[in-house]
């Protein structure tokens, strides 16, 4: 392509390298990204028919009064469901700001760089964007979207872009799984049932696996490049870079408090939909559930854990002793914030960002 710049087939060792800007037209070209054509896939569309699935089951097993459901829902106070709505999206400038961080430390940004795409405000409507995406496709797809959005608009490396955006999620699954453990004993008092043990057994061999491979990466970095083909090593080596390097220890303290930050937002949003229908979740239940459903989101079955969510959540809430009506409404209420919320926001902002050019 006249002008453009060939990329290196190997990433340079030191991170402030990786900054590197490249022409993003030919990314906008590139259709495997194409939002339309993974909806309409038949993936997706089975993805969608074993949510409904899900939720029928779920529905059918609990004996669940839909009509029941249907007024408790209308009788919620708006006030809380307000609040639930602004602890929610108010989390995305925090997420972006992390992000920022993360970015920072694998040289893709540069503290003090005032470029608009790494305001706040540009990266949390990324995150919308990519959130919008996650809701629409399985297997979190909308993480590989997030990655293009900032390639098009800063034309920085995709594949160091993505490793950053590895590395969030790495962070965000260990504080998950830890603060879940720790919600669930303060919440059974340390006799969790089996039920619950079941999806922190499965988010503790997340963590380890995680641990294991990032470990392994920093150890034989350089012998898993030769075993890739030559043509793929120059993005693999950025992708491992923008991994391995996202975890400078500079940038560990406020990365950590912003994940804090975050998963109480998740808790908080789950206690005020609680409370609109008069259930008082105490601090640890709210969390625990909060952070049961975000790990559930991580089956990549359906997008963003569509009917699995939902079904787990009824459960949890039922091991708290809440009711099968009041179960269900908090389930639907609070995913109606955390996913169709998402889908007619991220949907009016994509509409928007494609008038905009």
């Amino acid at each position: 392509m006249p002008g453009r710049r060939r990329l290196p087939e190997r990433m340079p060792s030191t991170p402030n390298e990786n900054h590197q800007k490249t022409p993003a037209s030919s990314e906008s070209s590139r259709s495997s990204v194409s939002l339309g054509d993974r909806l309409k896939s038949p993936r997706t569309l089975v993805s969608f028919a074993l949510a409904a699935a899900f939720i029928i089951f779920v529905f059918r097993n609990l004996d669940l009064n839909v009509s029941e459901i249907a007024d408790n829902i209308a009788s919620g106070n708006p006030f809380w469901i307000g609040l639930g709505f602004l602890a929610y999206y108010g989390a995305f400038p925090i997420r972006s700001w992390r992000w920022r961080k993360l970015m920072e430390s694998a040289g893709i940004y540069k503290r003090g760089e005032h470029l608009p795409v790494y305001s706040i405000g540009s990266l949390s409507e990324i995150f919308v964007l990519s959130w919008f995406a996650n809701c629409l496709v399985p297997a979190k797809l909308g993480d590989a979207y997030r990655g293009y959005l900032l390639r098009a608009r800063a034309g920085v490396s995709f594949a160091s872009t993505l490793g950053t955006i590895v590395a969030e999620r790495f962070i965000d699954v260990f504080a998950l799984v830890g603060l879940m453990v720790a919600a669930a004993l303060l919440t059974f008092h340390g006799d969790v049932p089996e039920d619950v043990q079941l999806p922190l057994v499965g988010g503790g061999v997340l963590v380890l696996v995680g641990l294991v491979g990032l470990a392994f990466v920093a150890r034989y970095r350089s012998a898993l490049l030769k075993l890739v083909p030559e043509r793929f090593s120059a993005p693999v080596d950025r992708l491992q870079g923008g991994v391995l390097s996202s975890f400078a220890r500079q940038g560990w303290v406020p990365v950590t408090a912003a994940t804090a930050v975050i998963w109480a937002t998740e808790g908080l949003r789950v206690y005020c939909v609680a409370a609109a229908f008069d259930v008082q979740l105490s601090a640890p239940e709210a969390i625990f559930v909060a952070l049961l459903a975000s790990l559930l989101t991580v089956i990549p079955l359906t997008p963003a854990g569509l009917g699995v969510v939902e079904s787990g959540t009824i459960i949890a809430l039922k091991l708290l002793d809440v009711t099968d009506t009041d179960a269900a409404t908090i389930a639907l209420v609070d995913r109606g914030i955390a996913y169709w919320s998402v889908i007619v926001v991220g949907a009016v902002l994509w509409i928007v960002v494609r008038r905009r050019g």
